[in-house]
């Protein structure tokens, strides 16, 4: 069955704050512990738009669900990061194993490079095994390795930096 790609809409952000809020209670790719409200997601978008950053989600066909999103925006905030970017992608539960991850990275990794960006930093937990390989099949390379740089669940969590160079 085949997702829409397209960018979200102010009335998608109830559904996407629905995935990353269960993110944060049951997982850890993202190391956030304290759920965000309606009005945080909207500072969000609102601030993506304003720098021009993409906000992409994978919509059902025929029942309108979100089954994911993916998003990028400045890897750091000093100008001479400007070309490179650090990108997350979340996958509602009920829809994971669909390829909406390699999808909505596909849509982000063209929306960059129409963009003039350079290069796009991944910044995975060290045990999500299934992002790291999807990142490696899409051309992304290991760069770093943070050992016990955040916490979540009470444990010390490993971060495995990668990137793409868009335009070598």
């Amino acid at each position: 069955m085949g997702f829409l790609i397209r960018p979200a809409q102010r009335q998608d952000l109830e559904q996407i704050l629905k995935i990353y809020n269960a993110e944060i209670l049951t997982g850890t790719a993202t190391w956030n512990d304290q759920e965000k409200s309606l009005e945080d997601f909207l500072n969000w978008f609102n601030t993506l738009i304003a720098q021009q950053f993409p906000l992409f989600v994978a919509e059902h066909p025929e029942s309108k669900q979100i089954a994911g999103y993916a998003d990028y925006s400045s890897f750091r905030q000093i100008t001479g990061f400007k070309h490179t970017v650090e990108h997350s992608v979340f996958i509602h539960p009920d829809f994971i194993g669909q390829s909406l991850g390699k999808a909505l990275m596909l849509k982000l990794m063209d929306h960059a490079q129409h963009n003039h960006i350079h290069v796009m930093v991944a910044a995975i937990d060290a045990e999500n095994s299934a992002s790291i390989a999807l990142h490696e099949k899409l051309g992304f390379k290991q760069t770093g390795y943070m050992p016990e740089v955040g916490q979540k669940f009470g444990q010390w969590r490993d971060l495995v930096l990668m990137q793409l160079n868009l335009n070598p």
